[in-house]
């Protein structure tokens, strides 16, 4: 299967790609990648009302399959947690622990009520466990393959009831930048500009960063894009740790912004404390010749190699995170090193070009599954 000119047969399934996030910003770049037309074949299954059309679906919500109704091949791409978590965030907030457990009515009720996992109204338990049961009965159920993007998304999907051979693990990917990325020069370096790009939310690690930044060296600045609800709490923050003249807070920037951003940054620091599903951001960084530092948690080690590429640390531990920003700020050479190692790492395993060789044979295993009329999977 070849996806180097536009290909009418290959239809995106979404319900919005209004939002702000990560999937957002590998699905529009999927689209750009493989169809380069102006008008991309974007649908919701919601309003097409003969599905088999359709020659290839891949759908990118779980909304969607409740109006999939099998009658094309099709695939499907999980960018959260939400099939085997009420709540999408695996994390109890109260212990400030990443969620290990099966989904379940009472332990994921206990979750919401007593370790904090998300929100304690009655209905909100009741909607997010209906909608998570839904949708992993679905996968279980409908022929479509599933597309985990880390192995650590996968396993939980296996946990949870689907067929291993069902569900295949495909990392993201990023565009190469190499044509415009800069290198990290000893000039840049000195400027001591870290880079934080997501949601100001405290799932995101925003704060034990900010905790992190007051133990380092003054001269170390930190840029901020992004935005959030959590925004006026870490303004705060900041204030009372006294750092807040050594932060930028950007918003939300556009592309040519975000580039300078990595351009100026000697790392781009990725604190979460909730288990990413993936690590876009560490692709981002790498294509931009930076190294990462970031949390050991969910999908990310998958990303990020410590020593190779960046480094990992335990989430909320402020100084061993204020140990590997100083690391990377007082030693060029070994930030550097980092920096093409991650290059070369991306390089390797996470370019756009290379991800989508690896779907087309998904799509190309969907369309022989679909066409052989398999009774069970």
């Amino acid at each position: 299967m070849n996806f180097s000119a536009p290909i009418p047969m290959l239809h995106h399934c979404v319900t919005t790609l209004n939002r702000q996030g990560g999937a957002q910003t590998y699905i529009q770049a999927l689209l750009k990648h493989q169809l380069g037309a102006t008008e991309q074949p974007i649908i919701n299954l919601f309003e097409v009302p003969k599905q088999s059309q359709f020659q290839l679906l891949h759908l990118h919500d779980p909304k969607q399959l409740n109006a999939f109704r099998e009658e094309c091949p099709a695939v499907i791409s999980l960018h959260n947690h939400s099939p085997y978590c009420p709540s999408g965030t695996q994390y109890f907030s109260t212990h400030q622990m990443c969620c290990d457990r099966p989904m379940s009515t009472l332990g994921c009720v206990w979750g919401h009520l007593v370790d904090g996992c998300g929100s304690r109204r009655p209905a909100n338990i009741y909607q997010g466990l209906r909608t998570s049961q839904q949708e992993i009965t679905h996968l279980q159920q409908k022929r479509i393959l599933v597309i985990a993007n880390s192995d650590y998304v996968r396993d939980r999907l296996i946990r949870q009831g689907l067929p291993p051979d069902r569900v295949v693990t495909l990392h993201l990917g990023t565009e190469d930048r190499q044509q415009l990325a800069t290198p990290l020069t000893p000039e840049i370096h000195r400027m001591q500009r870290l880079l934080f790009v997501g949601r100001v939310v405290p799932t995101k690690g925003v704060e034990w960063l900010l905790r992190s930044l007051a133990l380092v060296n003054p001269a170390i600045h930190l840029d901020i894009a992004g935005d959030g609800w959590f925004r006026p709490q870490a303004e705060r923050l900041a204030a009372t740790l006294g750092i807040q003249s050594r932060i930028t807070w950007h918003g939300w920037c556009q592309a040519d912004e975000l580039s300078q951003l990595y351009e100026q940054c000697f790392a781009v620091v990725f604190p979460s404390v909730w288990p990413e599903p993936a690590g876009l951001i560490t692709l981002e960084a790498y294509s931009h010749h930076r190294p990462v530092i970031a949390s050991a948690v969910g999908g990310i080690p998958e990303y990020a190699v410590h020593g190779k590429t960046g480094l990992l640390v335990e989430p909320n531990h402020p100084r061993q995170l204020a140990a590997a920003m100083t690391q990377l700020a007082e030693h060029h050479q070994t930030c550097s090193d980092l920096a093409r190692q991650g290059y070369t790492y991306y390089q390797s395993r996470f370019t756009l070009t290379t991800h989508i060789k690896a779907l087309n044979q998904i799509y190309d295993r969907a369309i022989d599954l679909f066409t052989k009329k398999l009774g069970d999977w």
